[in-house]
């Protein structure tokens, strides 16, 4: 049995203007958070601070992932006045960097690529000085379609592998490893700064996250995240361990002194933690607006 959750895993509770502000502006103009969605525990900081991670193609999933919170089932169509209404609450928000995500539409013959690729492009007409980020899924490993996606030319394509090799059927159901090392390696190979996370507590050992890790520099990922598993519901994948910080810690050491350029590690670390502050640090505060395909 899993001891109770330790001291080190108390996230911020949501309060304070900045907050109140952002969960208004998300409401008003109808849009998904995975801040939400996904019950992310860092939910009253990131807010707190003005910022959100923005989930486009609704709310609901086709796959079962069982680490995630997100809802599965039939979505709707998509909407094709979100990317408008996207790119609006970027500017009322000010943001310098933004990231979007987005549930599997595996329903849609593009996956939604070409989705992706207007609300990107909105984003970016109407916020020219705006970083963007997208956390995308994996598109059942199509080139063809993630090219829909990196013409629209994204300042960092992000794709997470979740967990080492031999739990990804477990954890991520109808994902596949050898997949999500491809998409990374394809946008890589197009010349894009690339990112990826992954998950700790879920039965790992740790010569396979020494081989996931060196597996992500091979494929060229330049980003890592690495945060402590969360069970959402008793329904979902049942915790192994917490991982303590002086661990994370390590896990940082180690993926530096293998390459990364930027590793952000701790137990209440996720995809779009802080990924402002990521972004400036690998790519210099100068160079925070210009990817390596617009250069």
């Amino acid at each position: 049995m899993v001891p109770r959750k330790p001291d080190w895993l108390r996230a911020k509770l949501p309060s304070g203007p900045a907050y109140g502000a952002v969960r208004k502006l998300v409401e008003g103009v109808h849009l998904h958070t995975v801040c939400q969605s996904a019950q992310c525990p860092n939910i009253g900081e990131c807010w707190s601070r003005g910022t959100a991670t923005v989930m486009i193609l609704g709310n609901i999933c086709t796959r079962s992932c069982n680490f995630c919170a997100i809802q599965t089932g039939r979505p709707a169509p998509p909407d094709l006045g979100e990317p408008a209404r996207v790119a609006e609450a970027v500017s009322t928000m000010q943001l310098r960097h933004c990231v979007l995500t987005s549930v599997a539409r595996d329903d849609l013959p593009d996956g939604g690529a070409a989705a992706w690729a207007a609300t990107i492009r909105a984003v970016k007409h109407l916020n020219p000085t705006c970083a963007v980020e997208v956390l995308i899924p994996d598109l059942k490993g199509r080139d063809d379609h993630l090219d829909i996606i990196l013409e629209a030319k994204p300042d960092i394509l992000n794709h997470n592998v979740e967990t080492v090799e031999r739990l990804q059927k477990p954890v991520r159901v109808h994902a596949r490893y050898d997949r999500s090392l491809g998409v990374l390696r394809h946008a890589k190979s197009r010349g894009f700064t690339t990112k990826s996370g992954l998950m700790l507590g879920v039965g790992e050992h740790k010569e396979e996250i020494v081989q996931v890790l060196h597996d992500l520099r091979t494929a060229g990922v330049d980003v890592l995240t690495i945060g402590q598993y969360l069970q959402p519901t008793p329904q979902h994948l049942a915790l192994d361990r917490w991982v303590t910080p002086d661990e994370f810690r390590e896990w940082k050491e180690f993926g530096l002194s293998i390459g990364f350029g930027v590793i952000e590690s701790g137990p209440l670390v996720r995809s779009s933690y802080h990924a402002d502050e990521q972004s400036a640090r690998y790519t210099g505060a100068e160079a925070l607006h210009i990817s390596p395909a617009q250069a």
